[in-house]
């Protein structure tokens, strides 16, 4: 197993890369892991060095804001998908903090910039608020605790998929058109024909009945 990288591994290359474009860099500034100077009058550049992404680092880092805006967060760059995944994530999260984030590449000592800081401002979602909206509106009561994983939530869509499978439950077959009306879910021949929770099955033209799993699962509704 390899041995976690140090922060002092970061130093050279991030002074190196900051040094070349015309700072005079020094290590622990008072509470700061590197500060670069560039001319006077201008606000430090402070970079936070750390050996992975943490939650601590986040924190000195916006700390360190209250000193200046020019505030970074360096850490090693590893391969794989993992590392790539964090790097999209926590370079979102860097975006909105107003932080700018570096990578060191410790193999060979290249530094990259993937972010400088900026003021953040949230871009509106009309798209998924309305989702939020409509979802909020059609789920009936309060079925989920707050935190549920979100494999095991009821949805709005879920509550309708157990109205359907009960009316066939109780009815038998029936023609989408029929369920419709007498459930009151208007899409419920598209639900039924897409059977996205595996709980209907096709047995004529426009004829649906429920499966096994359906029938367990209005059991466990407590329908």
């Amino acid at each position: 197993m390899a041995p976690r990288p140090r922060e002092t591994d970061l130093y050279p290359p991030v002074k190196a890369l900051l040094e070349s474009q015309g700072y005079t860099v020094k290590a622990e500034i008072g509470a700061a892991d590197v500060v670069a100077m560039g001319e006077e009058g201008d606000d430090p550049v402070i970079v936070e060095l750390k050996g992975t992404f943490s939650l601590s680092l986040f924190h000195q880092a916006v700390a360190r804001q209250r000193i200046s805006d020019s505030v970074y967060v360096a850490v090693p760059h590893n391969r794989g998908r993992r590392f790539q995944r964090a790097l999209r994530a926590n370079a979102a999260l860097c975006r909105r903090l107003g932080l700018g984030l570096i990578t060191v590449r410790l193999a060979d000592g290249h530094v990259q910039v993937h972010l400088d800081p900026a003021p953040f401002r949230p871009r509106p979602s009309a798209k998924r608020k309305g989702q939020l909206l409509r979802e909020f509106a059609r789920r009936e009561g309060d079925p989920n605790r707050g935190g549920t994983v979100r494999s095991a939530l009821v949805t709005a869509y879920r509550q309708d998929a157990i109205r359907l499978a009960a009316h066939l439950c109780a009815q038998g077959p029936a023609k989408g058109s029929d369920v419709s009306a007498a459930t009151g879910v208007a899409r419920a021949t598209r639900m039924m024909a897409d059977n996205h929770h595996g709980w209907f099955e096709r047995v004529g033209r426009g004829i649906y009945t429920v499966t096994p799993d359906g029938r367990k699962a209005v059991r466990m509704a407590g329908g």
